[in-house]
């Protein structure tokens, strides 16, 4: 078990190394973070002061808190659609991973998850920087939201990881999961509340994004860490968030099984 936990923690460590390959592409996240931000910034907070200083329980403050504390989460979270298991399938790669002494889906999370941590340094604090020194950055004075926060965080990017691993393994039955990673990314992105926060929302459409995995992904840590979300609240967002992962965990490891018991490769 022990030397099983290792060797996971070891593919962790190989995808922050692989993605620390790319520093020109955590200098272009953090523009495009900031430039976003400060479009969203602009638009939700005059939204605010024309509704009178406070809109749906946001004000000022609050507002700003959720633009650059969702601009910061992306890198960490990536609630994109691609995943390495889709390349592999389509590849053929796949079928050597099959065969190797270690969970495959276990195998691509763990990668993907650190891929993810590396965002930490070069884009989610530079991110936050550029808030504090744009709009301001109201965060809570207290400790506890910092710490259930950096475990809302971990879980939703472990969620993220499953539930992109998750598509990807559709590649043992569609030609090219491209399509679907990409309709993925505009629907999940939409119901995590990466472009406005959910309680603007409709509340039909609340309802609809509560029925799904994507509010864990951004807004669920955005709102443990800017505080709106505290004490026994705050502990029950964090165990949706598990039930989530648990559950993405799950479908992902029946398609697995699934799929592998279909895959066909051919040529040499």
């Amino acid at each position: 078990m022990r030397s099983t936990l290792a060797v996971y923690l070891r593919l962790v460590r190989v995808g922050l190394r692989t993605q620390s390959a790319y520093p020109l592409a955590a200098v272009a996240g953090v523009a495009a973070n900031a430039m976003f931000g400060l479009i969203k910034a602009s638009i939700l907070l005059a939204a605010v002061a024309s509704a009178g200083g406070a809109l749906r329980g946001y004000d000022a403050a609050t507002m700003a808190a959720y633009v650059w504390v969702s601009q910061a989460l992306i890198g960490l979270v990536q609630p994109w659609g691609g995943s390495q298991i889709a390349a592999s399938t389509r590849s053929g790669q796949v079928a050597v991973e099959l065969v190797r002494p270690l969970d495959v889906q276990g195998a691509h999370i763990a990668d993907d998850v650190g891929r993810g941590l590396f965002g930490v340094l070069p884009r989610t604090l530079p991110t936050l920087a550029v808030g504090a020194l744009t709009t301001g950055l109201f965060l809570p004075h207290a400790l506890a939201p910092y710490v259930l926060g950096v475990g809302s965080a971990l879980l939703a990017v472990v969620l993220s990881s499953a539930c992109r691993y998750a598509l990807g393994v559709l590649g043992f039955w569609v030609v090219d999961a491209r399509g679907l990673q990409t309709l993925y990314m505009v629907v999940g992105s939409f119901l995590a509340g990466l472009f406005v926060p959910l309680p603007l929302m409709p509340h039909w459409l609340q309802a609809l994004a509560a029925a799904t995995p994507f509010p864990s992904l951004l807004m669920a840590p955005v709102d443990v860490i800017s505080g709106r979300v505290t004490g026994p609240a705050a502990y029950a967002v964090l165990a949706h968030q598990g039930l989530w992962l648990i559950a993405a965990w799950a479908l992902g490891a029946v398609l697995t099984r699934a799929g592998a018991r279909r895959l066909e490769i051919q040529g040499g």
